[in-house]
């Protein structure tokens, strides 16, 4: 017999095997950029306003917002007298001022508010009885006009004292309060010039006070723009 020996089989060509796909590295982000540092501004330099006063104006509220919104701007309070707040004008920024004031056409002027005006006498007067006096309940009464009278002729049914003029309203009101006559005034000056012997009531249909902001037209400063701001209501962000 002949040796029946086969040759064993080749294995027969097959496909190869798939490679593993190589997964491709992720991408390396770029690292942040650091936003440059923005250049401080210079700190301003401290300077001061200068904001005039005639008297009775409380300008307290705006004050502290002054200090709050500007506290590298120094607000100076310069007393003015009413009878020379025009001229004293020239000596500030801007003023807290009563109206009418003279040359008006040369000035920025916004009015803020009317003052009603009062009757001053002694606290034993019989007029003190009221909550509220009128023109007729005057009549007959000794009227004083201090020398820095705010309100000018009033029209009233009064009659003139018979003694020296009184110069200042302070000395009017230490007047009245011994019983001598009466006085007129706003009831901001009511208020300022207040003693135990002495007392006020509201003048129905008396002529009021008008106090205002003013300053030269031709001298607008940034601060002065600020106050302005300030005394209208604007906030911190808001717009002129």
């Amino acid at each position: 017999m002949k040796n029946d020996r086969r040759r064993p089989a080749r294995p027969r060509p097959g496909k190869p095997a798939p490679k593993k796909a190589q997964q491709k590295p992720a991408p390396r982000k770029a690292a942040p950029k650091k936003p440059s540092p923005q250049p401080r501004p210079a700190p301003e330099e401290p300077r001061t306003l200068r904001l005039g006063l005639v008297p009775g104006t409380t300008p307290g509220r705006w004050i502290d917002t002054w200090k709050e919104r500007m506290p590298h701007v120094e607000l100076e309070l310069v007393p003015m007298a009413f009878a020379e707040q025009r001229e004293q004008l020239a000596e500030v920024d801007l003023a807290l001022v009563r109206l009418p004031v003279a040359r008006a056409d040369h000035l920025h002027v916004i009015p803020l508010y009317d003052e009603l005006p009062v009757v001053i006498a002694a606290k034993e007067s019989h007029l003190m009885a009221a909550d509220e006096l009128s023109p007729d309940d005057l009549a007959g009464e000794v009227l004083i006009t201090p020398g820095d009278d705010v309100l000018g002729p009033l029209d009233l049914p009064t009659v003139a004292p018979r003694f020296p003029a009184i110069e200042t309203t302070e000395d009017a009101v230490a007047t009245v309060a011994s019983g001598v006559g009466i006085l007129v005034v706003p009831m901001s000056l009511a208020r300022l010039h207040k003693r135990k012997d002495a007392d006020y009531r509201i003048l129905r249909d008396g002529p009021t006070s008008t106090v205002a902001l003013a300053w030269p037209r031709d001298v607008t400063t940034p601060d002065i723009e600020t106050f302005v701001g300030i005394v209208r209501g604007r906030t911190a962000n808001s717009s002129r």
